[in-house]
């Protein structure tokens, strides 16, 4: 074996072995999970409202309202951040003028910021300067800043993984640049433009910190009624349980319980996200 072998094969083999090590780690503590809520999770916990100060009853308040802020945050969020996506990959060209500079450094800037500065700009900008209050409209706004730079930049990788030739094509073709970008780019570019952005949201749907300063609620056994109201939600509900219950002993089932819930939430959105691009992959495979 020549030298330039063994450190290959200690290179694979240290990657492959801090790839065992994550998925190790992982599956530990999503059975811990398992292990300790999957007692207490029934029809019953999913679908009941908290009682006794969220030490008896279930978390559909919790659940309605996680569902909601996911539904505002993507509508807010995925238009503007393709959009964006589009701008710069697209039509960005020679066009380096200083607002666009500027716009694109500061959405790679935006990715690095911790998840408490976005629940201070949320309550100061939404919350108290526009007077959205403490609301489900504040904090789908504030996430939607928080995923904004992720969406942008996996879309954008998306969008260079398209050939140039293609675009080149339809250029030769006569096509103008948003006929080219829109049939000869965007339908081999959408699996991973979508996938990004549910990954985007899953991790949106975690959250505490930016909903926490812009109007989750610690107790409110009722669902929210409209986007101005404050609401229960998962990340919030696991966080206050952990923190500010007067008995853990009490609550810490429900604590487990409600983990459980949010990590099948998330991997639902996940497994979404991969029959979407399994079904635009398909889509791509027969046109070409």
């Amino acid at each position: 074996m020549t030298n330039r072998e063994l450190k290959a094969k200690i290179a694979f083999t240290a990657i492959r072995a801090s790839a065992l090590i994550v998925v190790a780690v992982a599956c530990l503590l999503i059975l811990h999970i398992v292990v300790n809520g999957y007692k207490i999770v029934s029809w019953s916990f999913i679908l009941d409202s908290p009682r006794r100060g969220m030490t008896a009853g279930g978390i559909f308040p919790a659940i309605y309202g996680t569902v909601c802020l996911i539904v505002l945050t993507l509508a807010f969020a995925l238009p503007i951040g393709l959009a964006s996506a589009i701008y710069f990959s697209e039509y960005f060209g020679s066009k380096w003028s200083s607002l666009v500079i500027i716009t694109r450094a500061a959405s790679n800037i935006l990715a690095g910021v911790p998840s408490i500065v976005y629940g201070l700009l949320g309550l100061g900008l939404f919350v108290l300067l526009t007077g959205f209050g403490f609301s489900l409209l504040s904090s789908s706004l504030t996430l939607s800043f928080l995923t904004l730079p992720v969406i942008i930049a996996a879309s954008e990788e998306a969008l260079h993984s398209v050939p140039l030739a293609y675009r080149e094509a339809a250029l030769a073709l006569g096509a103008t640049r948003w006929q080219t970008v829109r049939h000869a780019v965007l339908p081999y570019a959408i699996p991973g433009m979508i996938t990004a952005s549910i990954l985007a949201l899953s991790r949106a749907a975690g959250e505490t910190a930016p909903i926490l300063l812009t109007g989750a609620a610690y107790f409110l056994p009722r669902l929210p009624t409209s986007i101005f109201d404050q609401f229960m939600a998962l990340p919030f509900h696991i966080f206050t349980l952990s923190t500010q219950s007067v008995n853990p002993a009490i609550t810490r089932p429900i604590q487990y319980g409600t983990v459980l819930v949010l990590i099948s939430l998330v991997l639902g959105m996940n497994l979404v996200a991969i029959m979407i691009r399994a079904y635009y992959r398909k889509r791509v495979r027969a046109l070409l």
